[in-house]
């Protein structure tokens, strides 16, 4: 997850999620985090929200951490990060 929730337009998505225009989602992050318990997107059924979960499994926790021990060591060692999210800053 490289994203956070102000990339997504909440209204916007409300909207075509009622409409059908999209017909699912599933957010892990959402601005503001954590939704109030009244928001409009948390009716409806084809919507669901899952807080930082969508990368909850053994097997991509420790893909992750397995990541970021490779960039740690690069970076000790004064070298360009393996698994940078934002290459441009190497520009």
């Amino acid at each position: 997850n490289t994203s956070r929730g102000p990339a997504v337009d909440p209204g916007a998505l409300y909207d075509a999620l009622k409409s059908n225009r999209i017909f699912a989602a599933g957010l892990d992050v959402t601005e503001p985090e954590p939704l109030p318990p009244d928001h409009p997107l948390l009716q409806l059924s084809n919507c669901i929200v899952i807080p930082h979960l969508g990368s909850a499994s053994k097997r991509t926790r420790d893909q992750m951490a397995f990541l970021a021990a490779q960039n740690l060591l690069a970076g000790l060692k004064g070298e360009r990060l393996p698994n940078c999210v934002n290459p441009e800053v190497y520009g």
